[in-house]
């Protein structure tokens, strides 16, 4: 795959000025982006980096009248000796492909986004500040083929942007406190909740919006038939402490299969810890913070690595688990996978792929 380069790296100056602001969260966006097109019969094909703008789009393109879209998450972060580096971009590449086939979507092969990340990403070096920050890659794919009638479309864009964040939470590793959601439902067995696609989003920010509004920052998402089963906490995968092993829910289709859980429960296994993966109700949870032996929750996912979970709201009543603080467990698995990532700890497992 060839990429056609049809832009000019930005001034040093313009970016200094830029990452030397309070970043936020996605507010920023890096001056160049990657593009792709796919064409029935063609395949993908134009591989090209171009300035960061605008995208041209019918306005009967598909995806904004049958919601097929798809993205991801990943972070480079930069070293101390000047290198750029990512964690497992060929998971991300392989869980958007899989994304790809729920959504009826063509697949990419893993080497060719990962090179194509990495190229970009290469190019935006610049762009990646300090830590703790990093520069965070949203790959997409959008069908933009203009027509009506519920298809697959014939005709589809993947394009890549990139922008330097601070912390996901603005309090940083703080606790959070989240509401267990006992009316809406993120997913059920058979939609789409195990694929990286915008409706499962869009159609959480009703319960979001309510849970901030009564003082939560976070949704703990239930399972849809039972209104019991702990699933998801915000746009994170959550895990508990309880009775000494570390609990989180199974991959029954209804949750995202997070790169980052699957990293910890990875360690946590290799270091001897006791892991289960299997389906945690709300009553067991609230029970065990009040015996005190559900000792930590924590939340898992790119954007914010690891999230300590210090209350959880149901039913009218605050449930605060342990202290409020983080736990030993949570700290060292935010510990070590932040040290991993930013060049500061080792990598046993190599999963971070440095860029020249």
């Amino acid at each position: 795959m060839e990429i056609a380069v049809r832009t000019a790296p930005s001034e040093p100056s313009r970016i200094k000025s830029l990452l030397s602001q309070e970043l936020g969260f996605g507010r920023i966006f890096a001056d160049e982006m990657f593009l792709m097109r796919y064409t029935e019969g063609k395949g993908w094909h134009g591989s090209e980096i171009v300035p960061y703008g605008p995208l041209p789009l019918d306005p009967a393109a598909m995806v904004f009248h049958y919601g097929q879209e798809l993205f991801e998450g990943q972070k480079a972060y930069r070293w101390a000796d000047g290198r750029i580096a990512m964690f497992r971009p060929e998971a991300n590449a392989a869980r958007l492909n899989s994304s790809a086939r729920r959504m009826v979507m063509p697949e990419i092969p893993v080497e060719v986004q990962v090179r194509a990340t990495l190229q970009l990403v290469s190019r935006l070096r610049d762009w990646v500040p300090e830590p703790p920050s990093s520069l965070y890659v949203r790959p997409t794919m959008i069908a933009s083929e203009g027509a009506l009638g519920v298809r697959p479309a014939k005709e589809y864009l993947y394009f890549i942007i990139c922008s330097p964040v601070g912390p996901y939470f603005p309090r940083g590793f703080e606790p959070v406190r989240v509401k267990a959601e006992g009316h809406f439902v993120r997913a059920c067995e058979g939609g789409t909740g195990s694929a990286k696609t915008g409706g499962n989003y869009g159609g959480a920010l009703r319960a979001q919006t309510d849970a901030k509004a009564a003082g939560y920052e976070a949704i703990l998402w239930l399972d849809a038939k039972h209104h019991r089963y702990i699933e998801e906490i915000g746009a994170m995968n959550i895990l508990f402490v309880l009775d000494g092993k570390i609990i989180t829910s199974p991959l029954l289709g209804t949750i995202l299969p997070g790169i980052t859980r699957d990293s910890i429960l990875k360690m946590a296994r290799d270091q001897g810890r006791p892991v289960e993966e299997r389906r945690l109700s709300i009553e067991e949870v609230t029970s065990g913070i009040e015996k005190g032996t559900l000792t930590e929750a924590f939340g898992a996912g790119t954007a914010a690595v690891v999230t300590p979970v210090g209350t959880i709201g149901w039913e009218g009543k605050d449930y605060v688990i342990a202290n409020g603080r983080p736990g030993p467990v949570t700290q060292h698995f935010f510990t070590s996978l932040t040290d991993m990532q930013y060049g500061r700890g080792k990598d046993p497992y190599g999963w971070m792929k440095t860029i020249v």
